[in-house]
C-alpha cells in the first residue's frame, strides 16, 4: 500500500521545484551576459564545441535533423547525411552562443557580426515585407534595428512566437526591442503589423516553419507537400507591399555573417495566396541548397501532414 504525500510535503516539493527553475533561469541570463562580453572568437569556438557535443548525444532533435535531411536529400548516403548533420549542430551551437551578443550586446557588437547588403533603398519607407528565412545565423530583425539609427533606416517590426518559458519570453521581447524594434505577437491582432507596413517600417517575418494548420496550406518544399502559412501573400496584398527575401548566412571564411536583402519578388503578391506560398517555398528551397548545413533542420518542418499521411517523426 502506498501513502499519499502530506499537503505540507507536496507544498514544499512544489516550492522547491519553482525555486530551482527560477535559479536556472537566472543562471541562463548570467551565462548569456558573460557570452556578450567575451571576445567574439572565443564565443564562436565555445559554440562549435557546444554543437559538437550536442551532435553526439542521442535524442529526439538529433533524430529530427536526420529525418529532415533524408526526406529532402534522398539521394545522399547515411554517411553523407551524418556529415551534414554534424556540421549543422556545430553551426547551431555557434548560433546559440552568439545569442549572448545578439540579445544583450550593444549595437556596435551586433553590427560587427554582420554586414548588410541591400538591393533596395531601406530609407525610402515604401511598404515592404522582408522575408527572413530560418538559417542558424543571427536574428535579422535585431541586426537591422541595431543599425537603423546609424544608417537612417525606419524602425523594424516583426512577428514573434511566444515561448513556453514565460521568464525568457518576456525578456527576449525586451531584448529584441532594445534598439527601437517592435515585436508583435503572432497570435494576436495583426492590424498593428499592417499599420506598420503601410507607414513604411521595416517589416520582418519568418514564415518558413510549420506553425500549425490555421491560415496554412500544403505546398511543395523539396518535393514534399509541406504545411506553410499564407501570411506573407495575404499581408502584402492587404497592405499593397512589395516582398523581398532577407537571407543571413556565414561568409565563406566563417568570420562573420552577411545579410542579403534582395530586390522585390516580381509579380508578388498575386491574387492567389496558394500559388504565392508555393512560389516562396521554391525560393526557400533554392536558398537552402546553397547553404545546406546552415538551415534550421532541428525544426519538425513536416510534422503536420495531409489527411491520411503519418508524421515522419
Amino acid at each position: 500500500m502506498t501513502l499519499n504525500r502530506s499537503p505540507a510535503k507536496a507544498y514544499f516539493g512544489t516550492t522547491k521545484l519553482i525555486l530551482i527553475k527560477a535559479a536556472l533561469n537566472y543562471v541562463g541570463v548570467g551565462f548569456l551576459a558573460l557570452l556578450s562580453v567575451l571576445p567574439y572568437r572565443l564565443v564562436v569556438l565555445f559554440g562549435y564545441g557546444l554543437g559538437a557535443v550536442a551532435a553526439r548525444i542521442p535524442g529526439k532533435r538529433n533524430r529530427v535533423v536526420k529525418v529532415n535531411l533524408r526526406l529532402c536529400f534522398p539521394q545522399l548516403s547515411n554517411s553523407e547525411i551524418d556529415v551534414i548533420a554534424n556540421n549543422h549542430w556545430k553551426l547551431l551551437g555557434r548560433s546559440i552562443a552568439e545569442r549572448g551578443i545578439i540579445w544583450l550586446g550593444n549595437a556596435q557588437a551586433v553590427a560587427k557580426m554582420v554586414e548588410v547588403r541591400a538591393a533596395v533603398d531601406l530609407c525610402d519607407q515604401k511598404p515592404r515585407i522582408l522575408v527572413n528565412m530560418h538559417f542558424t545565423g543571427i536574428e535579422g530583425s535585431i541586426v537591422i534595428s541595431a543599425l537603423a539609427k546609424e544608417r537612417g533606416w525606419p524602425r523594424t517590426s516583426g512577428l514573434f512566437q511566444r515561448m513556453k518559458n514565460s521568464f525568457f519570453n518576456e525578456r527576449i521581447i525586451r531584448w529584441r526591442n532594445r534598439f527601437g524594434g517592435n515585436a508583435i505577437d503572432r497570435q494576436g491582432n495583426l492590424l498593428p503589423l499592417i499599420r506598420e507596413i503601410r507607414k513604411g517600417s521595416l517589416i520582418i517575418v519568418a514564415p518558413d516553419l510549420d506553425l500549425g494548420l490555421r491560415d496554412s496550406v500544403f505546398v511543395p518544399f523539396f518535393g514534399i507537400q509541406t504545411n506553410t502559412i499564407t501570411a506573407v501573400s495575404r499581408l502584402a496584398l492587404i497592405a499593397q507591399a512589395e516582398v523581398c527575401m532577407m537571407v543571413t548566412t556565414l561568409l565563406p571564411d566563417r568570420s562573420h555573417y552577411c545579410c542579403v536583402i534582395s530586390k522585390p519578388i516580381d509579380g508578388f503578391p498575386s491574387n492567389d495566396p496558394i500559388a504565392d506560398t508555393a512560389r516562396l517555398n521554391a525560393i526557400y528551397e533554392a536558398e537552402v541548397r546553397q547553404h545546406v548545413a546552415e538551415y534550421y533542420w532541428v525544426h519538425k518542418r513536416f510534422k503536420n501532414r495531409p489527411a491520411g499521411q503519418a508524421s515522419p517523426y
